[in-house]
Protein backbone atom coordinates (compact mmCIF):
# COMPACT_ATOMS: atom_id res chain seq x y z
CA UNK A 1 0.00 0.00 0.00
CA UNK A 2 1.06 3.09 -1.64
CA UNK A 3 0.25 6.13 1.10
CA UNK A 4 0.62 9.87 -0.40
CA UNK A 5 0.25 13.26 0.94
CA UNK A 6 -0.53 16.13 -1.18
CA UNK A 7 0.98 19.28 -0.02
CA UNK A 8 -1.78 21.96 -0.77
CA UNK A 9 -4.81 19.89 -0.14
CA UNK A 10 -6.50 17.57 2.72
CA UNK A 11 -6.70 14.76 0.60
CA UNK A 12 -5.04 11.06 1.82
CA UNK A 13 -4.43 8.96 -1.47
CA UNK A 14 -4.54 5.42 -0.84
CA UNK A 15 -3.08 2.77 -4.07
CA UNK A 16 -4.18 -0.16 -3.62
CA UNK A 17 -5.51 -2.88 -5.63
CA UNK A 18 -8.94 -2.91 -4.71
CA UNK A 19 -10.28 -6.15 -7.00
CA UNK A 20 -11.09 -8.83 -4.77
CA UNK A 21 -12.36 -6.59 -2.24
CA UNK A 22 -15.03 -5.40 -5.46
CA UNK A 23 -15.46 -8.97 -6.43
CA UNK A 24 -16.06 -10.28 -2.80
CA UNK A 25 -18.72 -7.15 -2.96
CA UNK A 26 -19.96 -7.64 -6.30
CA UNK A 27 -20.72 -11.70 -5.25
CA UNK A 28 -22.00 -10.63 -1.87
CA UNK A 29 -24.93 -8.13 -3.86
CA UNK A 30 -25.64 -11.11 -6.79
CA UNK A 31 -26.23 -13.68 -3.72
CA UNK A 32 -28.46 -10.87 -1.55
CA UNK A 33 -30.83 -10.35 -5.05
CA UNK A 34 -31.07 -14.20 -5.80
CA UNK A 35 -35.06 -14.88 -5.95
CA UNK A 36 -36.09 -17.60 -3.42
CA UNK A 37 -38.96 -19.76 -3.78
CA UNK A 38 -40.38 -22.14 -1.87
CA UNK A 39 -39.83 -26.42 -2.86
CA UNK A 40 -40.99 -29.41 -2.50
CA UNK A 41 -39.87 -33.17 -3.37
CA UNK A 42 -42.57 -34.38 -5.40
CA UNK A 43 -44.32 -31.49 -5.71
CA UNK A 44 -45.60 -29.78 -8.54
CA UNK A 45 -45.08 -25.52 -9.20
CA UNK A 46 -49.18 -24.94 -8.89
CA UNK A 47 -49.30 -27.49 -5.80
CA UNK A 48 -46.73 -25.13 -4.31
CA UNK A 49 -48.32 -22.35 -5.13
CA UNK A 50 -52.30 -23.41 -3.89
CA UNK A 51 -49.88 -24.06 -0.72
CA UNK A 52 -48.26 -20.51 -0.69
CA UNK A 53 -51.64 -18.85 -1.23
CA UNK A 54 -53.11 -20.93 2.06
CA UNK A 55 -50.46 -20.36 4.13
CA UNK A 56 -49.93 -16.39 3.20
CA UNK A 57 -54.31 -16.26 3.66
CA UNK A 58 -53.84 -18.12 7.01
CA UNK A 59 -51.27 -15.58 8.32
CA UNK A 60 -53.03 -12.65 7.31
CA UNK A 61 -56.21 -13.56 9.12
CA UNK A 62 -54.07 -14.00 12.57
CA UNK A 63 -51.99 -11.55 11.97
CA UNK A 64 -55.17 -9.57 12.30
CA UNK A 65 -57.34 -10.96 14.60
CA UNK A 66 -56.18 -8.84 18.26
CA UNK A 67 -57.57 -11.04 20.86
CA UNK A 68 -59.52 -8.37 23.32
CA UNK A 69 -57.51 -8.99 26.64
CA UNK A 70 -54.18 -7.85 24.67
CA UNK A 71 -54.98 -4.76 21.95
CA UNK A 72 -51.61 -3.44 20.55
CA UNK A 73 -50.51 -0.04 20.24
CA UNK A 74 -49.22 1.75 17.25
CA UNK A 75 -47.07 4.45 17.25
CA UNK A 76 -47.43 7.94 19.06
CA UNK A 77 -46.33 11.04 17.22
CA UNK A 78 -44.65 13.37 19.61
CA UNK A 79 -43.23 16.84 18.82
CA UNK A 80 -39.83 18.10 20.52
CA UNK A 81 -38.80 21.14 21.90
CA UNK A 82 -37.87 22.92 18.65
CA UNK A 83 -41.24 22.13 17.02
CA UNK A 84 -39.90 18.67 15.10
CA UNK A 85 -42.15 15.95 15.01
CA UNK A 86 -41.40 12.23 15.20
CA UNK A 87 -43.04 8.78 15.53
CA UNK A 88 -42.77 7.71 19.32
CA UNK A 89 -43.09 3.39 19.68
CA UNK A 90 -44.20 2.33 22.91
CA UNK A 91 -42.65 -0.39 24.69
CA UNK A 92 -44.35 -2.30 27.70
CA UNK A 93 -47.78 -4.33 28.35
CA UNK A 94 -49.68 -2.77 25.54
CA UNK A 95 -47.19 -2.99 22.57
CA UNK A 96 -46.80 -5.57 20.05
CA UNK A 97 -43.75 -7.79 21.38
CA UNK A 98 -44.42 -9.50 17.90
CA UNK A 99 -43.20 -6.28 15.67
CA UNK A 100 -45.84 -5.14 13.05
CA UNK A 101 -48.63 -7.16 11.79
CA UNK A 102 -46.66 -6.99 8.68
CA UNK A 103 -43.53 -8.77 9.82
CA UNK A 104 -45.94 -11.07 12.00
CA UNK A 105 -47.59 -12.14 8.99
CA UNK A 106 -44.37 -12.79 7.24
CA UNK A 107 -43.32 -14.99 9.87
CA UNK A 108 -46.54 -17.01 10.09
CA UNK A 109 -46.69 -17.48 6.47
CA UNK A 110 -42.89 -19.24 7.00
CA UNK A 111 -43.69 -21.55 9.78
CA UNK A 112 -46.98 -22.37 7.86
CA UNK A 113 -45.15 -23.66 4.60
CA UNK A 114 -41.79 -25.08 6.86
CA UNK A 115 -44.47 -27.00 8.10
CA UNK A 116 -45.63 -28.70 4.94
CA UNK A 117 -42.49 -29.43 4.49
CA UNK A 118 -41.31 -26.43 2.17
CA UNK A 119 -37.42 -25.01 1.69
CA UNK A 120 -36.55 -21.65 0.47
CA UNK A 121 -34.90 -22.32 -2.11
CA UNK A 122 -32.70 -20.26 -5.22
CA UNK A 123 -35.51 -19.56 -8.12
CA UNK A 124 -34.86 -21.42 -11.44
CA UNK A 125 -34.96 -19.58 -14.77
CA UNK A 126 -38.06 -18.89 -15.94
Amino acid sequence: MLLKYREHSAILVVQKDMRPALIAIAALAAAACTPMDWAKKDTAAEQAQADLRACETAAYREANAVPLPYPTMGPVIMQDSSGQRFNLYPSGPFADPQGERFMREARLARECMRKKGYELVPAGPK
